[in-house]
């Protein structure tokens, strides 16, 4: 397990490497001035050429590269054009929204694909199991910000039971508190959860029903056990291996959603922050924000890989195994 592990370490390292010679090379060749954008269409060029200097924008790609980098590795993640105050500020900032929110989407997301998943495999080809299949492939069909605008529509404006938008802050100091800023998570979180739930839970189902034909869960039937005993104890963790890759793997989805959620809500998170960065080309905040939603990916991945090797014994041993007979005697 130990050299499954530092082989994913290593993978994770050349991953971020990777990510970040490609973010800072695309941000390279988007159009527009940075210098131009913050002083207006109508400033002097001598005044613009002045602002873009000192914004080091014309010195080479490679040692700005490399001055991102080291500023990165010491903490430093630089100063925002726009805003005149650290990039980290702003990002932290924004992280304190966007982080609970992603996270407690993709908890919704699991939950509610696990028991439609499970529902839908033990009644195999009966009703049930045609309806909820039915509802979730309407649920992959619908986009995440078309579905905010109902759930406002429904949960805001008719039945008034929470806000159309806005974050009153962890705080209680300005009227926040935890359980407001939940309330205002909850929409959506659920706008960018029942889109993975659905997608999940056709992967749960199908999971399931390949373990059911396994010979070990014949046996357990036939010493007597419930059903249930059966589903959750002896077929749900083999067929959790899939659906945790699959999980794992929509926690991308589930960042790149923010982007869109946070500005039909208005929160304040991390997607707001990205695209109100591009309006301004303020690219210090935009290669930051763009390499630490990498990185998260990343690292989700390699968490995954992890989990999927606990679930699964087999994979590490068969990895290990495979390297043994390939080094030379």
């Amino acid at each position: 397990m130990l050299q499954f592990f530092f082989r994913r370490l290593a993978s994770l390292l050349l991953s971020l490497a990777g990510a970040s010679v490609l973010v800072m090379f695309v941000l390279e060749v988007l159009p527009g001035n940075a210098a131009q954008t913050m002083l207006g269409p109508d400033a002097a060029p001598e005044a613009v050429q002045a602002l873009y200097e000192q914004l080091g924008l014309d010195q080479p790609v490679l040692r700005r590269y490399g001055d991102w980098i080291g500023g990165l590795l010491r903490g430093d993640m630089g100063e925002s054009y726009a805003y005149g105050i650290p990039a980290s500020e702003l990002i932290l900032e924004s992280l304190k929204l966007t982080l609970p929110l992603a996270l407690l989407a993709i908890a919704l997301a699991i939950a509610m694909a696990l028991c439609a998943g499970i529902y839908a495999a033990a009644r195999h080809n009966r009703a049930g199991d045609v309806l909820t299949m039915g509802l979730t492939q309407i649920g992959i069909a619908v986009p995440n910000f078309w579905l905010a605008i109902l759930l406002i529509m429904l949960f805001a404006v008719r039945l008034r039971w929470f806000s159309a938008g806005g974050f009153p802050g962890w705080s209680s100091e300005y009227g926040g508190g935890p359980w407001p800023a939940l309330k205002a998570l909850l929409l959506p979180a659920l706008a960018l959860a029942m889109v993975q739930a659905a997608m999940l839970a056709r992967m749960t189902r199908s999971a399931m029903l390949e373990v059911l034909r396994e010979d070990y869960i014949r046996t357990a039937q036939a010493k007597g056990l419930a059903r249930w005993q059966v589903l959750l104890g002896h077929a749900l963790r083999n067929a959790l291996i899939p659906v945790v890759t699959v999980a794992g793997l929509q926690f991308a989805n589930l960042l790149a959603g923010t982007i869109v959620v946070e500005n039909v809500f208005q929160l304040p998170g991390l997607g707001r922050l990205i695209f109100q960065a591009i309006e301004n080309r303020d690219m210090v905040v935009v290669r930051n924000c763009v390499l630490l939603l990498s990185a998260m990916v990343i690292v989700v991945n390699f968490l995954v890989d992890l989990a999927y090797a606990w679930l699964d014994p087999r994979i590490r041993h068969t990895r290990t195994r495979r390297a043994a007979l390939s080094a030379p005697a």
